[in-house]
């Protein structure tokens, strides 16, 4: 009786093995530098800091309740039809997502374009419901999703960052080298997919670098 007494003690909604789904994707499992996940939009969407945080929001929403559902609806949806089943739960949270954003963040709606539709395909999201949520529990899958978000989030602004400062010299909007009196007249190339792209290979050099990451032979 002890011993299924003890099976049956719930781990911590905060054990290390969770906290380690939200913290892997921030570096050493980072979706965009490690997975390779996610670029088109690292590339399309950072040209601005703000549009960057708001694709963040929406995709980290997405993907933590795609994998809620889709991990407690597991056990039942046929194996046959599972990418089907996966779409059709995407599709209703980018939805809402793009109806809020519309309704309440019109101008940066506008600016996103059609990237937050094509969330239903990012393959952040899918990968993740694919390896993550259709074989375990939904709070870890719910946390997966929120740290793969997170990681994503993070180098999708960190890059917009960089290309809104150095690119048209300000940060969301305000002129940073015009306040500190400095003439700057941007960098044309950041503005560019090619910029960005340019930066993400830096991102992943440099922190592969500094986590000793090493091809094998």
């Amino acid at each position: 009786m002890a011993e299924v007494a003890e099976k049956q003690v719930a781990e911590p909604i905060f054990s290390k093995k969770n906290r380690k789904l939200l913290t892997d994707p921030l570096n050493g499992n980072n979706p965009i530098t490690v997975q390779v996940l996610g670029i088109c939009s690292a590339l399309a969407v950072t040209v601005q800091v703000a549009p960057a945080i708001v694709m963040s929001i929406g995709l980290m929403l997405v993907t933590a309740f795609s994998n809620l559902f889709i991990s407690m609806l597991r056990n039942t949806i046929p194996s046959r039809i599972r990418i089907i089943v996966q779409l059709a739960i995407v599709s209703v949270f980018v939805i809402l997502v793009d109806q809020i954003l519309k309704a309440y963040l019109y101008d940066v709606s506008k600016q996103l374009s059609v990237f937050v539709g094509l969330i239903i395909t990012n393959c952040i999201v899918m990968g993740r419901l694919e390896a993550y949520a259709m074989a375990n529990k939904p709070w870890p899958s719910f946390l997966d999703g929120i740290g793969n978000g997170l990681g994503y989030g993070l180098i999708l602004v960190t890059i917009a960052i960089f290309r809104e400062l150095f690119g048209s010299g300000s940060i969301l909007g305000f002129k940073v080298f015009d306040a500190m009196g400095i003439t700057y007249t941007g960098n044309g190339l950041l503005m560019l997919p090619a910029g960005a792209c340019m930066m993400v290979g830096c991102y992943i050099w440099i922190q592969r670098s500094l986590n000793g990451y090493r091809e094998e032979d």
